[in-house]
């Protein structure tokens, strides 16, 4: 069957045949397949499912219809109900991974601790996918690793609350951070403060700088190295904003 190329990500190899995406193995496969059996053995329908590997050795997962929030995103996707959405499929998938967190496996990024769940690593709306204005799938596993639960949502913070300089022409300004960041945390039903989750948050963009600069190095894409930078100045704005809140 043709073969169409995927786009939005980092890498240009993910394809879709069909009704399915191909996409290249690696080590850490056997545990992001058996962490998404595991999420649609209970129920939930939104992320893919995983089906073995092709001919080619790539691993084949099934396609979510819809459309992914790429930057810049389209105005309803920055909608109170799209936030409410993605905190609430944040927890399920979290609830969902407790049963096999503690299972041997080979991860493709380290575990973070004190270990919950396994955390997606990289929950954002370029990782979602939408259908008539609803989030409907998440998409992109292969950075899953354990961690706790608040390494996942202060990272959906970042990005859909948002926080920092990640913005676009429609998404909400500095005076709706604290009402939205809060609401994300009620979506997700646990009570963290919301200065915990700007703390973890910076916590975590350093973590990303790190990786990114690992990225630029082994592959020579100076957008890496921007990326990089970019998450750094967001970090010390989250460390700033923590003593007085937002």
């Amino acid at each position: 069957m043709d073969e169409e190329a995927l786009t939005g990500g980092n890498s240009n190899s993910v394809v879709r045949v069909g009704d399915t995406v191909r996409r290249p193995a690696g080590p850490w496969t056997p545990a992001v397949n058996r962490f998404l059996t595991a999420l649609r053995d209970a129920g939930i329908v939104e992320v893919p499912e995983p089906l073995g590997l092709d001919q080619h050795g790539r691993e084949v997962l099934s396609f979510l219809p819809g459309e992914v929030g790429n930057h810049p995103m389209r105005a309803w996707m920055w909608s109170p109900a799209i936030l409410q959405e993605a905190g609430a499929l944040l927890r399920r998938v979290h609830d969902a991974s407790v049963p096999i967190v503690h299972l041997p496996g080979h991860w493709q990024l380290p575990t973070h601790h004190p270990v919950e769940v396994v955390c997606l690593n990289d929950v954002a709306p370029y990782n979602m996918v939408f259908q008539a204005g609803h989030l409907t799938g998440l998409i992109d596993f292969d950075t899953a690793s354990p961690g706790p639960r608040i390494w996942d949502l202060a990272y959906l913070a970042y990005r859909l609350v948002p926080l920092g300089e990640y913005a676009d022409d429609h998404s909400p300004g500095a005076d709706a951070r604290t009402d939205r960041l809060e609401a994300l945390i009620r979506a997700y039903g646990h009570p963290f403060e919301p200065d915990a989750v700007l703390r973890v948050a910076a916590e975590r963009l350093d973590d990303l700088a790190e990786f990114t600069d690992r990225r630029a190095a082994d592959t020579g894409r100076a957008a890496f190295i921007r990326h990089a930078a970019l998450y750094r100045r967001d970090r010390d704005l989250l460390r700033g904003l923590v003593p007085n809140g937002l």
